[in-house]
């Protein structure tokens, strides 16, 4: 408040602290006892002095508490997330301060001692027109320490160097985990910044388990299982091709287990690790049937872990609180391993994870990056739109002419496929405003002539177009032939700048010095708008920066809104304490528990909650989860929080039939319904909306409405710019009719449905993302509502929605032929022609060659046209039915699939209200 020159000010004040404190509390007693005098009718008669004795510490939690409830105020008022002008201005102060106040604040012992958050020294911030600039300096490499030596590949036995082939030696964070994390059992958290080869500490730590297995010189194969899991596919398909090669001289088989790769029950039988999907994982944890599979796992790698913070961060607790009650509950060795970005609270996940602070905890700061990252956030406070994105294009152009006089490369990430065409068609442009083309220009490069010659038959126009310039453009909408040209191009320096988007950082390792992030606004179908860049999206992009054979330093910028500039900056020096979000799902996990059989009571969910990170969380910081300071002091142990947080989600489950709950006696009974919601993981207001719409007899336009209203899509919104494009996909590409029509929020969800069967383009980008996001849920809630209805009884619903299963799956309406599913092989026409002569499968199974072409009058297609038909399955269905009582019938029903060359009978015994 008295700014930078008055120091000797506040210096005087500190060092009379004492006798200003006494002078206020001195006042505030007369102006007290000048109150009470006034007051000449008193309410109660005074018979003694009433005395109010506080200790130190009552004092100062009352402090505290105040503090906080303001806060916390503040932060319902503001959102989470938004920091102001004085939470940055008290960052960069911080890290200017000069003595004599470094000696007075933080002098404290034990953890109660006074934590102070700071920019790194050397930290520089300047203003400049229409925007701000806070640079910070790369951390110097730290030097060797005394008793530190690297690890030489050639000292380790002949299983690690199997895995280590090409290596000379560990690097420092490895070899100083190496001895805990390759001969010892011990849960293990490595907390080490992006680019310090978290990769092979996970390594190290599945050839210990590798190691345990092998007797006599054989390998136990079908005695282990291990499970890595990735935060996204991405990164899966990235680590199952790592682990894959340098595994196979092992002869080990490594295969990935997400949405987009599924695997048999023999294929998992013969792996011995599978990388996958927190979400994926959970799914398979979930079901009693695969409970041989989880008895298996000896090892679990967490990546990643950070992501508590996230959405996400509510499924990898759980995977962590299964997996530990497991371990207790079977008395089965399962170890885990947790690997993280640097973050503030890692003493707290550690005890999550159950590892030994001083055994299996390792935190390594920026010092231990292989190359030193030197940091720019620059926030634009330009309020006109046009001029800010003139100035987002100017100064991310400015960055990178720097890095290019320099001589280095530089990555640009932009958050749409679209993007990358149109930033690199304007960094273009204002290069030659600038008269700059030639220091992009790549004609002096020895291979020009040869490249230029493949460049030219790329698909993409733009590759093309751009690479005269010395630019590329990678993203995810290109054809694989094209992105692996720009990626071997800017690899060989052939390109100076390449514009990409994030799936470069995650799929593939091509670093560059400087790596620049233009905008902080992506668009999330989930979040139904634009969001913030996550934490693990950005950390995963400044990994890009400095190429460790190359560069002594790499250097990263992210170009933001000066409203987000204190949030990101707080953000990368690890000044965020990473919350837990397991409140948000505590519904779907507690039925997930019951509906496997590990939690039958409310005080066994307690116990469970006890093994989250949120019941840490909890403890330490109450007000994010809603628990005042008076509970803290009337409940320390937090045991009646966590029941209080039980019985509310049961009684929630219950009243949506997902599980039946006995207040009397606090015991959970599963449900049907309940079993398939988590098995399919639906939410559990989704199920509360299908108990509410689903009926015995629908349409199909009400079966595709009451999707829409699935809480799995509830942050999908209608936006005017959608409009004209959604009535033309309502006209030509939905055959129902849509309830609402595009201006409503189900009509618009509604409509994409309808887009995806019907396998329409979409323009739009947020509507194509809308759609994707859609389709990723779109079939297991189609799956989930005909189990329902097959456990209903429902014959008509059930074999509707079996329909629609299909229909989702192979993008075929149930009214077009079947046939359709080979629509690359078989002409349009010949399909309509069947289509329009009402050919069933059955018919054309019977019909010969010849009479099928006379049919749709292409005599030399008929043999093509009955080779497809082979494919399907022919069914023979034969069926007895006797009567045992006036209510049961016996049904013997015999199936005969020449196809699949199987027989298989079926004995039910049902009653025949169910027949009927």
């Amino acid at each position: 408040m008295v700014g930078d020159g008055a120091f000797e000010i506040v210096q005087d004040l500190l060092s009379h602290r004492k006798e200003l404190g006494d002078a206020i509390q001195h006042g505030l007693t007369i102006l007290k006892s000048e109150k009470v005098s006034s007051n000449n009718q008193p309410k109660m008669p005074t018979y003694g002095t009433q005395v109010t004795i506080q200790t130190e510490y009552e004092r100062q939690l009352d402090k505290i508490k105040r503090k906080e409830g303001r806060r916390a105020k503040r932060g319902a008022e503001n959102g989470m997330n938004d920091f102001g002008a004085d939470d940055f201005s008290s960052l960069l102060q911080a890290s200017e301060r000069k003595q004599p106040f470094d000696d007075m604040i933080g002098t404290g012992e034990g953890e109660s001692s006074f934590q102070v958050t700071s920019l790194p020294q050397g930290t520089t911030r300047k203003h400049m027109k229409g925007y701000e600039e806070v640079k910070i300096p790369p951390t110097p490499t730290a030097p060797l320490g005394p008793n530190e030596k690297l690890i030489e590949i050639r000292e380790l036995d002949d299983i690690a160097q199997a895995a280590f082939q090409g290596y000379k030696s560990l690097n420092r964070v490895q070899s100083r985990i190496f001895q805990a994390t390759y001969n010892t059992n011990e849960n293990i958290l490595v907390c080490a910044p992006t680019g310090a080869g978290k990769t092979n500490i996970a390594m190290i730590a599945v050839l210990h388990e590798v190691k345990q297995h092998f007797r006599e010189g054989i390998l136990h194969k079908n005695e282990f299982k291990i499970v890595y899991v990735a935060p996204m596919k991405a990164l899966a398909a990235e680590v199952t091709a790592t682990f894959g090669r340098r595994l196979s001289p092992l002869n080990l088989v490594v295969k990935e287990l997400t949405g987009d790769m599924q695997l048999t029950r023999s294929e998992i039988e013969e792996t011995q690790m599978i990388v996958t999907t927190p979400e994926k994982w959970d799914v398979i944890t979930r079901k009693s049937s695969d409970m041989a599979l989880s008895m298996l796992v000896k090892l679990i790698i967490i990546d990643e872990v950070h992501l508590l913070n996230d959405d996400r961060g509510s499924v990898i607790e759980t995977l962590v609180a299964r997996t530990l009650r497991q371990v207790e509950s079977m008395q089965s060795m399962i170890r885990i391993v947790g690997l993280s970005a640097t973050l503030p609270t890692y003493k707290e996940v550690a005890e999550f994870l159950r590892v030994n602070a001083d055994t299996g905890l390792f935190y390594f700061d920026s010092s231990y990056r292989p190359v030193p990252l030197a940091q720019q956030y620059i926030g634009i406070t330009e309020r006109d739109y046009a001029k800010r994105n003139d100035l987002f294009n100017s100064i991310c152009y400015d960055k990178v002419v720097e890095s290019i006089k320099q001589g280095h490369q530089a990555l640009v990430f932009v958050h749409t496929r679209k993007d990358t065409g149109k930033t690199a068609r304007t960094l273009i442009d204002l290069a030659a405003k600038a008269g700059e083309v030639e220091l992009f220009s790549n004609a002096d490069h020895p291979q020009y002539g040869l490249i230029k010659k493949d460049v030219s038959k790329a698909k993409s126009r733009e590759v093309i177009e751009f690479f005269d310039s010395g630019f590329g453009i990678h993203n995810a909408g290109m054809m694989r032939s094209d992105r692996n040209l720009m990626e071997r191009l800017f690899a060989d320096g052939l390109l100076k700048v390449l514009v990409c988007t994030a799936t470069l950082a995650w799929g593939v390792n091509l670093p560059a010095h400087t790596v620049v992030i233009k905008g902080t606004q992506l668009y999330d179908a989930k979040a139904g708008g634009w969001r913030d860049l996550g934490m693990l999206d950005v950390m995963q992009i400044f990994g890009r920066a400095g190429r460790p054979q190359f560069d002594k330093s790499g250097e990263g910028i992210i170009i933001t809104t000066h409203d987000k500039l204190a949030y990101y900056l707080r953000l990368l020096t690890s000044q965020l304490p990473i919350e837990s979000q397991f409140l948000g799902s505590l519904k779907d996990n507690l039925n997930a528990e019951v509906a496997l059989g590990t939690v039958t009571n409310v005080r066994e969910a307690c116990a469970w909650l006890g093994y989250t990170y949120l019941f840490r969380r909890m403890k330490t910081n109450p007000l994010v989860y809603g628990i005042t300071w008076e509970e803290v002091i009337g409940d320390p142990s937090m045991g009646a929080k966590q029941r209080s947080f039980i019985i509310d989600a049961a009684r929630s489950l219950d009243k949506a039939k997902m599980m039946r709950y006995d207040e009397k006696s606090g015991n959970f009974y599963c449900t049907e319904l309940g079993r398939i919601a988590s098995h399919f993981y639906l939410q559990y207001s989704s199920v509360e909306t299908y108990n509410e719409m689903l009926r015995r007899h629908m349409s199909e336009s009400e079966v595709i409405n009451m999707v829409a209203h699935s809480s799995e899509f509830e942050n999908i919104v209608v936006r005017e710019e959608e409009q004209d494009e959604l009535e033309t996909l309502a006209r030509k590409a939905c055959p129902l009719e849509v309830k609402g029509g595009p201006t409503d929020k189900h009509g618009k969800i509604s409509i994409l449905i309808q887009v995806f069967i019907s396998r329409a383009s979409v323009d739009s980008s947020s509507l194509h993302s809308d759609a994707q996001y859609i389709s990723q849920s779109l079939g297991r809630i189609m799956r989930a509502l005909f189990e329902i209805c097959l456990r209903r009884g429902w014959s008509e619903m059930t074999s509707l929605l079996l329909e629609y299963c299909k229909a989702v799956d192979r993008k075929i309406w149930p009214h077009l032929h079947p046939l359709r599913q080979f629509d690359r092989d078989i002409s349009p026409e010949i399909l309509w022609k069947l289509e329009e002569r009402n050919v069933d499968l059955d018919r054309l199974y019977e019909m010969e060659e010849n009479d099928i072409g006379a049919l749709i009058r292409f005599s030399h297609q008929g043999r093509l046209v009955k080779q497809y038909v082979g494919y399907f399955p022919h069914v023979n269905l034969s069926a007895s039915v006797s009567p045992i009582t006036r209510t049961v019938l016996k049904v013997r029903a015999g199936v005969n699939s020449i196809i699949l060359m199987f027989f298989l009978k079926l004995v039910h015994y049902l009653p025949l209200t169910r027949l009927l």
